[in-house]
C-alpha cells in the first residue's frame, strides 16, 4: 500500500484570518494533525497577532503594549510557523516564494514552500498619495510599532514645549497634531491621544493644554462612516467641544519640511502629521496569478474559495467578498466579518477536506462601537444609539471578549483596573527606535582617545 502524502495547507498571513483560520483548523483537524495527514503551516513576517482595536488604548497608555498582541507560537501550537516575508504566489506551480527572517542581515537566500491548499490572507497597508512630504513626516496607525513610536512621539513633543519656553515658533510648532482620515483609526488614535496628552500637561508647569492645536482633517463630508450619518455628526460635535478642529471637505495638499498646506488655502507648522486615509490591498496580491477585481481583491465566492481554482481561499481585507446581506456588493475590510470569515473559510476547508460541502459566508453587520478616550465613546449596534459613558463601556466589553486568548483578556483586564487607581504614565521612551546609539557614541569616543 503506498505511503499517503502529507497534505500541506498554507496560510499566508497571521493577522486576524490567518491565525482565527489556524485556531479553527486546530480544533477541526486535531486527529488529521496528530496522525501527520495534514500539515499547517502560517507566514507572517511577526511572530504574533495584534488586535488593532486597542491599538489607541496602548498608544495612549491605557493598555500595556504586548497586551494587546496574540503570540502566533503558543496560541498556534499545533501549526508550524514561519517567520518571513512573502514574494510570491505562483499559484500555477503550488508554491509560495519566502523572503525569511534576517534574510537582509544574514545573506539567507529566499525559499520556495509547496502547498496543496493555500489561505491568502495578507490584509492591507496603509494607502497613501503623492503629496509632498508625506513619506519623510507622516506616521501610520496600523501596528502596535507604529502606537508605540507615536505615544513617544507626542510626549517628545510636549518635552521639547516644555524646553524650549521662549521660543514660540517652536513650541506652537510641537505642540500641533494633525491627523488626516476620519475613519476608526484616526479618530480613536486622535481622541485617545488628545485625551493623554491633556492628563500629561498637569506635569508640565510650563505648557497650557490651551496651548495644543488638534486638527483632524477628512476628505469627504462625514467622519465615522461606520456607526451612521448621526452618530457621525454628534462625534464631530463632541471633539469640536473638546477643542480639536475638525475639517471636513478638505485635502492634505503637502507637508514638506513639516509645513502643512491644505486645499482650504490655510498653511502652519506641526511636529505631528498621522496618516490613517484609507487602506489597499497588500501589494504581493497584486503581483500574484489569482484573479482579481479593478480594486486589486481577490475575487472570492461566497464560499471563500477564490474563483476558477481547487484549494486556494481568499478572505479579509485582500479578498472581495460577496455581501450576502443587503447591506452592499461586498463585505466591508473590519474585524467584525474577518473573524468570522475566518471561521467560515476553515469549516469549508474541513468539508473539502472529508468530501462535504460547503457553506457560504453570511453575517448582517450588527453595528459599531468606537473609544474617544477615558470614559468617552459612540455605538450603533442592532440599531442602539449609545454616546458618553455607555458606550465607551460597550467598545471595552465588546473588544475584550473579542481578544484571544484567556491570558490576554485577563492581562488588559488588569491594566484597565490599575489604571482606575494610578495615573497614567507620561515617560517617552522615544530612545527605544535607536537603542545603540549611547553605545555607538561610547565606542566613538573610545576610537577617539
Amino acid at each position: 500500500m503506498p505511503i499517503q502524502r502529507t497534505k500541506q495547507i498554507v496560510i499566508v498571513g497571521g493577522g486576524y484570518v490567518g491565525m482565527y483560520t489556524a485556531l479553527r483548523l486546530q480544533k477541526r483537524l486535531r486527529g488529521e494533525l496528530r496522525r501527520g495527514e495534514v500539515a499547517v503551516t502560517v507566514i507572517d513576517p511577526q511572530s504574533y497577532m495584534t488586535y488593532q482595536p486597542f491599538l489607541p488604548e496602548a498608544a495612549a497608555g491605557n493598555l500595556e503594549p504586548r497586551h494587546v498582541v496574540a503570540p502566533l507560537r503558543k496560541v498556534l501550537n499545533r501549526c508550524r510557523i514561519v517567520n518571513g516575508f512573502v514574494t510570491r504566489i505562483d499559484n500555477a506551480s503550488r508554491r509560495v516564494t519566502i523572503r525569511p527572517a534576517g534574510a537582509h542581515t544574514a545573506g539567507v537566500p529566499e525559499r520556495d514552500i509547496e502547498y496543496d491548499m493555500i489561505v491568502v490572507c495578507l490584509g492591507s497597508i496603509s494607502r497613501t498619495l503623492p503629496i509632498p512630504g508625506l513619506a519623510e513626516c507622516g506616521i501610520g496607525f496600523k501596528t502596535v510599532e507604529e502606537a508605540i513610536f507615536l505615544r513617544n512621539h507626542v510626549l517628545h513633543q510636549l518635552d521639547i514645549a516644555a524646553s524650549n519656553p521662549d521660543n514660540e515658533t517652536v513650541r506652537r510648532r510641537a505642540l500641533t497634531f494633525v491627523f488626516v482620515g476620519a475613519g476608526f483609526a484616526g479618530v480613536e488614535a486622535m481622541a485617545e491621544l488628545e485625551d493623554m496628552a491633556r492628563d500629561a500637561c498637569k506635569w508640565y508647569p510650563t505648557i497650557d493644554d490651551r496651548e495644543m492645536r488638534w486638527m483632524m482633517v477628512e476628505a469627504t463630508d462625514r467622519i465615522l462612516p461606520e456607526v451612521g450619518p448621526e452618530m457621525g455628526r454628534w462625534t464631530a460635535e463632541a471633539l469640536r467641544r473638546r477643542g480639536i478642529e475638525v475639517k471636513m471637505n478638505t485635502l492634505l495638499k503637502s507637508a514638506e519640511k513639516r509645513r502643512i498646506v491644505l486645499s482650504d488655502g490655510e498653511e502652519f507648522e506641526a511636529g505631528t502629521l498621522v496618516w490613517t486615509a484609507g487602506v489597499k490591498p497588500h501589494p504581493v496580491v497584486k503581483e500574484s496569478d489569482l484573479p482579481l477585481d479593478d480594486k486589486s481583491r481577490i475575487k472570492t465566492t461566497a464560499e471563500l474559495t477564490v474563483e476558477g481554482l481547487d484549494g486556494v481561499y481568499a478572505a479579509g481585507d485582500n479578498a472581495a467578498v460577496p455581501d450576502l446581506t443587503d447591506t452592499g456588493d461586498f463585505t466591508a475590510p473590519n474585524a467584525q466579518h474577518a473573524v468570522r470569515q475566518a471561521k467560515r473559510l476553515a469549516d469549508n476547508i474541513v468539508a473539502d477536506l472529508r468530501g462535504k460541502p460547503r457553506k457560504p459566508y453570511v453575517h448582517a453587520y450588527v453595528g459599531s462601537v468606537a473609544g474617544l478616550g477615558l470614559h468617552k465613546g459612540v455605538a450603533n449596534v442592532y440599531g442602539l444609539k449609545l454616546r458618553g459613558l455607555p458606550a465607551w463601556f460597550m467598545h471595552r466589553t465588546y473588544h475584550l471578549s473579542r481578544m484571544p486568548t484567556v491570558n490576554r483578556k485577563f492581562r488588559i483586564t488588569m491594566d484597565w483596573t490599575l489604571s482606575a487607581f494610578f495615573r497614567r504614565e507620561i515617560v517617552s521612551l522615544g530612545e527605544l527606535e535607536w537603542p545603540r546609539q549611547e553605545f555607538e557614541l561610547a565606542a566613538g569616543r573610545q576610537r577617539d582617545i
